[in-house]
């Protein structure tokens, strides 16, 4: 039986706040693939009509499931993920260079996305049983860092060098939370420092070098490397205060500016709306992440509360890297704009998040 406090309790602002990005992404994808010159983006429009309403359906499944039996599947639910991963590795489709993608008949899943919700998951789980007021110990961390070295080290093989730091950054916003002992943190950030070291040195492929060089002298190779960084900060300035209007950016038209319905929207939403339009949408990710911050407070059970943090961890880290990527202030990773850019496996994984957040929020009085 349905508890009728759920129902009262549904959270409509964040549902709002979803849709009205999810609005504007579409708004810029329609420019994106039909003011250009290349049929066959064309398509693309459509499908991510049908990947949103799938999203909204994972959504409402998600909320409908009491955090606490998440809680009680966390387990299957991580190792699933993994699996995912192990598979890419072997039968998954290669693309650019990349090995990221499973084909299933008709569709196509990127496991990294859901490797993501399934760590965030686990270590709420873990946190919501052994945190401390004191704070965790070098011990009490072993566990933690497995369960993110796993899915790192998998994703780093496809090679996503991107999508893997991004889940060590959603991980390390989860464990600040929790709390840590102050030496153990000093030696955490020592470690890190040096690893960083040590991956430039040995571990870096030439090209994420190249993107790094890049970053900080896009004109080093302004056809090559640098070109996406370069065609974007033209589209962003061009749009001036109020844009170019709706179908008439001309980086976009005349096809200057790449993956201009994915990693670079962004782009193709400043140059037509200009500084307002992006603002606006600075203004709704900002709403968004105070309201799932908000949620994360509010909630009277540990696992929800940190599963909260972790998902306003993801969405935020997913929406600065974009934002900072597509503006030249950050390097050019494959990292999509939640909510926004195209992607299938990407809007999905947006919307389960989004669900859960409302589990939570819909249960705050639970303890």
């Amino acid at each position: 039986m349905i508890d009728r406090r759920v129902v009262e309790h549904f959270d409509w602002g964040l549902l709002l706040i979803t849709l009205a990005l999810s609005g504007l992404g579409l708004v810029a994808l329609y420019s994106a693939v039909y003011a250009g010159n290349d049929p066959s983006l064309r398509p693309l429009f459509v499908k991510q009509l049908v990947w949103l309403g799938a999203g909204m359906g994972v959504m409402i499944a998600t909320f409908c499931v009491d955090p606490k039996e998440f809680e009680r599947w966390t387990p299957g639910i991580y190792a699933c993920c993994m699996g995912l991963l192990v598979a890419v590795l072997f039968v998954g489709r290669m693309v650019g260079g990349s090995r990221r993608w499973l084909v299933l008949g008709p569709l196509t899943l990127q496991p990294s996305e859901l490797a993501k919700v399934g760590v965030i998951l686990m270590l709420a789980r873990y946190y919501a049983r052994n945190a401390t007021t004191r704070g965790l110990g070098f011990r009490e961390l072993i566990k933690p860092a497995a369960i993110v070295l796993l899915p790192f080290v998998l994703i780093y093989l496809q090679p996503d060098l991107g999508t893997g730091l991004l889940i060590v950054m959603i991980a390390g916003i989860m464990t600040l939370f929790v709390k840590i002992e102050r030496r153990t943190l000093t030696m955490l950030v020592c470690a890190g420092l040096g690893l960083a070291v040590a991956a430039w040195l040995f571990f870096l492929k030439a090209y994420q070098k190249q993107r790094v060089l890049t970053f900080l002298n896009p004109d080093r190779d302004p056809l090559g490397a640098g070109y996406h960084i370069i065609q974007s900060k033209i589209a962003i300035g061009s749009g001036m205060l109020t844009g170019k209007g709706f179908l008439k950016g001309t980086q976009n038209t005349l096809s200057f500016l790449p993956e201009r319905h994915t990693d670079f929207i962004l782009s193709v939403l400043a140059e037509e709306w200009g500084f307002v339009g992006t603002v606006l949408l600075v203004l709704l990710y900002g709403t968004l992440f105070v309201w799932s911050l908000n949620i994360a407070h509010k909630s009277k059970n540990t696992f929800g509360t940190i599963t909260a943090v972790g998902v306003t961890a993801m969405l935020f880290w997913e929406a600065f890297i974009n934002m900072g990527m597509v503006m030249g202030l950050m390097p050019v990773v494959g990292v999509p704009l939640p909510l926004v850019s195209y992607g299938g496996s990407s809007v999905v994984t947006s919307f389960m998040s989004i669900g859960l957040l409302m589990g939570v929020s819909m249960r705050r009085f639970k303890k």
